[in-house]
């Protein structure tokens, strides 16, 4: 991505924000892109070139606690509301009364909408998309989510979280979080960082459902600097590009967006989303990733079938957690012909 297209802001609650900024052509609207875990906006690179030459717009941050921006040591600084308005504060700078906002990863909820069959759905940079329908729907057209699908608010404890997706599952899904949110976590993953990343990036996504899913699993693995094959559709450069850029600032800040959720301040957070905008309403796409062991596409089916009521596009990738990379061709192809149909 091109250095010269980064700017910075600082938001009115004074945290600085660096992102991805690229103008459009004519009668092109703006594509908003957040990242999530392990990630900077560097995770867009593809999408940020194919998108930049059919000349739409392009603001892709890194999210708080990352890369180049400002990295808050409270982590009550990362609740969903205050990045939301961060969010809109680069919106602001911008002069962008709309976009379309397009999310991967970061966030996991009980969906109390979906009782017969999905309960619990997972994200992250989808889970701060999902805030910005519920808290700022008019500043949005449609709204995309990679690989994990639209997160209605909830009031359940994370623990009862992980009872539950250990019942649906058939396994724990998110013991991983409670060692993300441990003292000492950021520390350790730095220590043994190439190890950590292979688990992230491992060509073998059933890897994920033994060796990060399950409590301690994950932490055992990091402690043992325990290292399995790379993906094959990233490169070396680029790994050590992304390793670059997540480790600038260190994983404190990464850290803390899991701490606000097994510390159960996002409950108390989110009560002031207005009821009307808790279904949306806009167009939504869903990317779902068929080989994500976390992430289990079912589960995203099923709650953005019961959230949406906006027109509702689905596309199946046969792929692990990664999408974006591991078939960005047609990732692209599928998210422009969908925005191309959007009455904007």
């Amino acid at each position: 991505m091109d250095p010269s297209l980064y700017k910075s802001v600082t938001t009115r609650r004074g945290l600085k924000y660096n992102y991805y900024r690229s103008a459009p052509t004519a009668g092109k609207p703006f594509l908003l892109f957040v990242h999530g875990f392990p990630s900077t906006s560097y995770d867009w690179r593809y999408q940020a070139e194919f998108f930049k030459d059919q000349g739409y717009g392009l603001i892709i941050p890194d999210m708080l606690g990352y890369g180049g921006t400002d990295k808050p040591a409270d982590y009550a600084d990362y609740r969903m509301s205050l990045m939301c308005q961060d969010v809109i504060d680069i919106l602001d700078a911008e002069n962008v009364d709309q976009a379309i906002a397009v999310g991967h990863d970061w966030y996991i909820q009980p969906n109390s909408l979906v009782r017969t069959f999905a309960e619990v759905i997972h994200s992250r940079g989808s889970g701060l998309v999902s805030r910005l329908a519920n808290y700022f729907p008019e500043r949005f057209s449609a709204f995309a989510f990679i690989a994990v699908g639209y997160v209605p608010p909830s009031q359940t404890k994370f623990a009862d979280v992980l009872a539950q997706t250990t019942k649906i599952a058939g396994y724990e899904l998110f013991g991983y979080w409670n060692f993300f949110a441990a003292e000492g976590a950021p520390e350790l993953i730095e220590k043994n960082i190439d190890s950590f990343y292979s688990l992230m990036l491992t060509e073998d996504p059933k890897l994920w459902a033994a060796h990060l899913a399950p409590s301690g699993a994950v932490k055992a693995w990091v402690e043992g600097n325990n290292k399995t094959t790379f993906a094959s559709y990233i490169s070396e450069e680029e790994r050590e590009k992304q390793k670059e850029e997540l480790l600038r600032g260190g994983l404190a800040g990464p850290v803390s967006w899991y701490k606000v959720r097994v510390f159960d301040l996002d409950g108390e957070d989110s009560q002031d989303i207005a009821p009307e905008n808790i279904l949306i309403q806009k167009p939504v796409f869903l990317g779902a990733a068929l080989q994500d062991y976390i992430c289990l596409a079912p589960l995203q089916k099923a709650v953005v079938s019961q959230s949406v009521k906006g027109p509702l596009t689905i596309k199946d990738f046969n792929t692990g957690h990664w999408v974006q990379w591991q078939e960005k061709d047609k990732l692209n192809q599928e998210l422009v012909q969908w925005v191309e149909k959007l009455a904007l």
